[in-house]
């Protein structure tokens, strides 16, 4: 979604770019028992999140290469990283003792993503006034 908006007051425009992203979780594929095209979905999923992890190291170790299109997410989300952009990410979790393994997973994958710095997004603006 692009998004644009003007200060009445000062005349400043300002421009972004909202993603919102649902990878519906990732699954243990031999605990949820899924077979055909959910399995292929999960392992898609579980590849994006893996690919999407390994981005965000790589931009928190200022590598040279940053493996963007491993994944369509990741190819995708590429402008979404450093830069002007801000990146904000939730986790959700499930508290049934089941699905411990999965919980687990999810938290070493927020973990891992929260250690990584990847800059200070900055303003987007243009058309101030005494410009």
């Amino acid at each position: 979604m692009h998004i644009h908006g003007v200060n009445s007051m000062s005349q400043q425009n300002r421009y972004g770019v909202l993603n919102l992203i649902d990878l519906a979780g990732s699954e243990r594929l031999k605990l949820s028992g899924s077979q055909g095209d959910r399995m292929r979905e999960a392992q898609a999923i579980n590849k994006s999140l893996a690919c999407l992890g390994d981005v965000i190291s790589a931009i928190s170790k200022k590598n040279k290469h940053v493996p963007y299109r491993n994944s369509k997410l990741t190819h995708l989300l590429q402008n979404c990283f450093g830069g002007d952009a801000k990146t904000l990410m939730f986790m959700n979790l499930c508290p049934e003792a089941g699905r411990f393994e999965e919980s687990l997973s999810t938290l070493r994958f927020a973990a891992k993503v929260n250690d990584c710095h990847i800059g200070i997004a900055r303003r987007n603006i243009s058309g101030q006034k005494g410009r």
